[in-house]
């Protein structure tokens, strides 16, 4: 069999990541240090090299494609928020005017980059089952929770972009390769599409299987806020519920870590989530706190530069500014509210500051945070017609920024009204969080026309063939049953 480089490399890159990596303290999370170059047969020899093999499968969720902020920027510039300014086909244009190609690099590294990991799940997965004497049989199930719950993130970040919405058609159309063993050599490269609900059904067995025996919580709150325990499952699951409009779900998970019917709202087992009381900190500089449920980390040895950052393309090069006929003017999001300081003035333009760190680019990037959960359960209270307890959720979030604002009544006793304030509040609330362009996927929606006087592009029906990412050449290209 002829084999693409480029596409072997993703099959086999994650072994030799991780039989790279080393980790001597549990306290290292995703700085795992160097030591000398580990053979891919002694790999699982000894407790550190089997950390690091964990720690080697979050640093490629965290590639600069997947985690390391791109994907979220793919996601947000779907839609209507971000105007672009420079026409970089590096730094996203393509997402942004819906115009990616099978050859597009960025379809490619995002492909990749979600295969490494989800193949470096698989290879722990398959070396450390039914349990090995190295670490026993309970360290065993911990690490391979958090590989499950990787595997299911990596597939959920793909099926939501290159897959029909499942909302579409309940899942019937072709979704990916579900790639389930582990791969250490080009030999398996042929493998068929599962379906758009098959796909989902392994992500949420994952998830439930992680959940089961990840750690209630770590030593550290860098730990708890950069590995999976049991709320990031319990969190991330709510967000495939809702993607897949089972509602009753969200509302199981959601409770499970939102206890409470009024606020103020905090998780009471595992790690005590809440949202903290200024959202700017959360964004400059303290990313440990317990509002954080899961981001990805960065050191000044360990950081992206250049056009890989989400901070360059946001605010250093300013690729993108707020759409001033979006969510920036609207409403709900009012003068006084804090989340305005995350963003930042540049002549008549405002820019997003999330990401303000200046190169190296050190801002922790957030995967999902307890402001999403309550937004997600408020949603799902809504649609099942518990108003006031959709209403509380909502408004604990808009208050938290801006105490002064009252939804007026008439909002909250409606469930067209309150859907259309929760939708308004994820897109204030999670701006520069890719979600975005997920919502109006799962929603099936549009993509909205937007731009200015210099750069335009239309609007994209949910029939079109660019309403979702082309499957990358480096997959057609080896996988003959890909179609």
């Amino acid at each position: 069999m002829k084999i693409n480089t480029k596409r072997n490399l993703y099959l086999v890159s994650a072994l030799f990541l991780v039989a790279t990596l080393n980790s001597c303290k549990r306290d290292d999370g995703l700085f795992p240090v160097p030591t000398t170059s580990i053979s891919d047969k002694n790999v699982f020899d000894t407790p550190a090299r089997i950390e690091g093999v964990v720690n080697g499968i979050y640093k490629s969720l965290k590639a600069a494609s997947l985690y390391g902020g791109r994907y979220l920027l793919y996601q947000d510039v779907r839609g209507e928020d971000f105007i672009n300014v420079t026409a970089n086909s590096y730094t996203a244009y393509e997402s942004w005017n819906n115009s990616y190609s099978s050859g597009s690099n960025d379809i490619n590294n995002l492909w990749s980059a979600a295969y490494t990991t989800i193949n470096g799940a698989n290879i722990l997965i398959a070396a450390l089952s039914p349990g090995t004497e190295v670490i026993g049989t309970e360290l065993s199930k911990a690490y391979i929770a958090e590989a499950k719950f990787l595997r299911a993130v990596s597939y959920f970040s793909l099926v939501t972009v290159f897959a029909q919405p499942y909302n579409k058609d309940q899942g019937a159309s072709p979704g990916l390769p579900l790639r389930l063993q582990a791969e250490v050599d080009g030999n398996n490269n042929d493998l068929a599409r599962s379906t758009v609900a098959q796909v989902y059904k392994q992500i949420l067995s994952d998830l439930d299987e992680a959940e089961k025996d990840l750690p209630d919580n770590y030593s550290t709150a860098l730990l708890n806020t950069t590995r999976a325990h049991k709320n990031t499952a319990r969190a991330f699951k709510t967000r495939v519920y809702l993607t897949i409009n089972n509602y009753a779900k969200v509302r199981e998970e959601a409770k499970k870590i939102v206890p409470q019917q009024i606020a103020p709202f905090k998780a009471q087992q595992g790690v005590t989530h809440e949202l903290q009381s200024d959202i700017t900190t959360i964004f400059g500089g303290n990313y440990t706190t317990t509002e954080s449920i899961l981001s990805m980390p960065a050191s000044t040895t360990d950081a992206l530069s250049g056009q890989s950052a989400i901070g360059y393309v946001y605010l250093v090069n300013k690729e993108y500014y707020l759409n001033p006929s979006g969510i920036l003017n609207d409403i709900q999001w009012g003068a006084v509210d804090k989340r305005r300081n995350l963003l930042q003035a540049n002549g008549d333009k405002q820019y997003l500051k999330k990401y303000a760190k200046a190169s190296p680019y050190v801002d922790y990037i957030p995967v999902i945070r307890y402001a999403e959960v309550l937004l997600n359960y408020a949603e799902a209270a809504a649609q099942q017609e518990e108003l006031s307890l959709a209403g509380a959720l909502l408004q604990a979030v808009h208050q938290r920024s801006d105490a002064s604002f009252v939804f007026p009544g008439i909002v909250l006793s409606s469930k067209t009204s309150i859907l259309e304030a929760i939708a308004k509040e994820r897109r204030i609330e999670l701006l520069g969080e890719g979600v975005r362009g997920h919502d109006l996927l799962r929603q099936l929606k549009e993509l909205p026309a937007k731009g200015d006087a210099n750069i335009q592009t239309p609007a994209v029906p949910t029939t079109a063939q660019n309403y979702i990412f082309p499957a990358p050449n480096t997959e057609l290209a080896t996988n003959k049953l890909f179609n």
